[in-house]
């Protein structure tokens, strides 16, 4: 049978010399370098504008993949057959950002703010598609402390309750109330800021940031897979990227207040952006995580790896705590 990517390939000015299999994607070696053929499930107008951010950032000296457009001269190239769209991305064959290496962290988050700064300088029309609501986080944050207090409820109902069960509600008021203590300063902060001040925090995010989207490549660190480029308040991204990492390190202080201390020294946080960055990683987010997962799932089965995971961030708890105190001496 005919290769469909093959096909899909030939509609570029390349000569292909070999490919390789990856999840989702097919790399290529060409002639003109290293270039990956990936599906895009989203717009032709999205892919579009990404086409455009990622030659604007590449001008303005950012080590970022970009588009490569087919011989039409478009960025998006259709399987007529299986109605599936497809991107063709210079590809950076190199190493991911290794998590268990201080330096790579600190190396990637750098990258970001560099990422951040740039792409701030843009002055062109944004999308509306781009745009995230004003409110999202609060919106978000609201929608969470709901479904917090229906999984209590269906809980509390329960003539018997498992093991997850009981350890969920033995600390469901103490992070039901960090839940609502976050959400509302987020509506204070909201309160007292002007439009004008709220658009200081927004731009460009990559809206996936973690160790798997930044590479170490011929000597240079290069952020990659953008397709879920937002517009909205930047620090999501760093806030993401830090609540992770610090998960795998017990939320370690000294790691967290460098990783924010290495992403100021490129692109200066502005004292509101800080505040978001303390409310976003204050906010209980792996433990109604796992609520969610529950109130999903075959309730009454529950896994042992349920169980772990909630001890897991029982357990980290006071280290968490101490990290968001001393965040917040650091934002204050």
């Amino acid at each position: 049978m005919y290769n469909r990517e093959e096909e899909i390939l030939e509609k570029y000015e390349i000569e292909i010399r070999s490919t390789v299999k990856g999840r989702g994607a097919l790399g290529c070696d060409t002639d003109k370098g290293s270039m990956l053929l990936k599906e895009f499930r989203g717009s032709k107008e999205r892919a579009a504008f990404l086409y455009h951010i990622l030659e604007f950032l590449s001008a303005k000296g950012l080590c970022a993949e970009t588009i490569v457009l087919s011989k039409e001269g478009e960025v998006l190239v259709k399987d007529e057959i299986t109605d599936t769209s497809y991107l063709l991305k210079n590809w950076f064959p190199g190493k991911e950002c290794d998590v268990r290496n201080r330096s790579d962290i600190l190396a990637a988050v750098r990258q970001l703010a560099s990422f951040h700064s740039l792409a701030k300088s843009y002055d062109g029309e944004i999308p509306e598609f781009l745009k995230a609501d004003h409110n999202s986080l609060l919106l978000e944050y609201e929608k969470h402390n709901r479904e917090l207090n229906k999984v209590k409820n269906y809980i509390r109902g329960k003539n018997k309750k498992n093991e997850f069960e009981m350890l969920f509600m033995k600390v469901y008021e103490s992070y039901r109330n960090q839940a609502a203590e976050v959400t509302g300063q987020l509506k204070r902060q909201a309160e007292r800021m002007e439009d004008r001040r709220m658009q200081d925090l927004r731009g460009f995010c990559h809206g996936d940031f973690n160790q798997h989207n930044v590479i170490f490549s011929q000597g240079e660190w290069v952020l990659l897979n953008l397709e879920k480029l937002t517009y909205d308040i930047m620090v999501r991204d760093l806030a993401n990227f830090v609540r992770k990492i610090l998960e795998k390190y017990n939320w370690n202080t000294g790691l967290g207040i460098e990783m924010i201390t290495a992403y100021d020294n490129i692109r200066k946080l502005l004292p509101e952006e800080l505040e978001q960055l303390y409310l976003r990683l204050a906010y209980p987010k792996k433990y109604w995580k796992i609520a969610n997962h529950y109130c999903s799932s075959r309730k009454s089965w529950i896994s042992g790896r349920d169980i772990e995971k909630l001890e897991k961030v029982i357990e980290q708890e006071v280290q968490r705590k101490q990290f968001l105190k001393m965040l917040f001496y650091f934002t204050s």
